[in-house]
């Protein structure tokens, strides 16, 4: 065995650790205190065969009531940022806005997109974020990560690769470490003003006033309208099942009004799928991932 620098915790609560505030504890929760630590702690894991879970930002995923068996190993510690010219490097942890607040000081463009958006880079890269029309992958250079050897690798940016909320990394188990993102030179003050109009356009929209996850499915524009529109089309925004809403104020955004449950918030993504298939016609995919033990 070996020392860990960082923390480790039995039966740590994961409501903790999720943007829903919803989720029963994980057996084991690490909290890796770099990157070398982290590999340790996932080599083990795969030698004794016990299951491990990465955590990024806690965005994106419902974690189960019933919690999560193994080892949850958490890697927001894996913080930092240096600029080489136009290429912005930051490690995977990092906060992604604040990987666009220091492109910004700066003045280098083309993560403005992404400030106030909630999660990692790591995170954001994993399933290729977007809004305001743009995405993490029209700025990637190169990612660097731990691949099922656990022995650190290289990816270099392939469009071919990548597609809406889709990345080849969503396709294996590798664990985002780094990022390279390539800039432009670009004017701070446009730059700003950009930024700011895009955490105001989510705070009109409701995303800060309860836990929720975002986005709770992709939309598909060969539908025709935005997910949350077609949603709210059907009379479902308010929609409750315990402590879970349909959040009366946006149709894709499911809210804890204080004391959901991760079963009730699954029941009420099932109710909502299920009434735009049989009343639409129309398969709606996830964005959210359940996590945990549902059995």
């Amino acid at each position: 065995m070996f020392k860990i620098e960082g923390s480790a915790r039995l039966a740590e609560p994961m409501a903790v650790h999720s943007s829903f505030s919803i989720g029963g504890p994980a057996d084991l929760y690490v909290l890796p205190a770099n990157a070398e630590e982290a590999a340790d702690v996932l080599r083990v894991c795969a030698q004794e065969s016990v299951p491990s879970f990465l955590l990024g930002g806690g965005t994106n995923i419902l974690v189960s009531d019933l919690g999560i068996r193994g080892v949850v190993v958490d890697m927001s510690r894996l913080t930092g940022m240096q600029a080489e010219g136009s290429l912005v490097v930051a490690r995977g942890g990092t906060p992604v806005s604040d990987v666009a607040e220091y492109a910004l000081a700066r003045s280098l463009s083309g993560m403005e997109f992404a400030y106030s958006l909630p999660g990692s880079l790591g995170g954001a890269v994993w399933m290729n974020a977007r809004c305001y029309g743009a995405e993490m992958s029209d700025v990637l250079e190169y990612v660097d990560y731990l691949g099922t050897d656990l022995e650190l690798h290289r990816y270099s940016m392939d469009r071919r690769d990548w597609s809406y909320k889709r990345s080849p990394f969503q396709d294996a188990r590798r664990v985002i470490l780094a990022a390279g993102l390539r800039l432009a030179p670009g004017e701070r003050s446009g730059m700003q003003a950009q930024m700011l109009s895009h955490r105001s356009d989510r705070e009109r929209k409701g995303h800060f006033l309860h836990p929720c996850a975002g986005s709770i499915f992709k939309n598909n524009r060969a539908f025709g309208a935005p997910t949350g529109q077609l949603i709210d089309s059907l009379g479902l925004k308010g929609t409750r099942i315990g402590g879970a809403q349909v959040a009366p104020f946006h149709g894709n955004i499911f809210i804890n009004t204080g004391d959901a449950r991760a079963s009730d918030m699954r029941a009420l993504i099932e109710l909502v799928e299920k009434d735009v298939r049989t009343r639409l016609g129309l398969e709606l995919e996830r964005e959210v991932i359940l996590v945990g033990d549902w059995e």
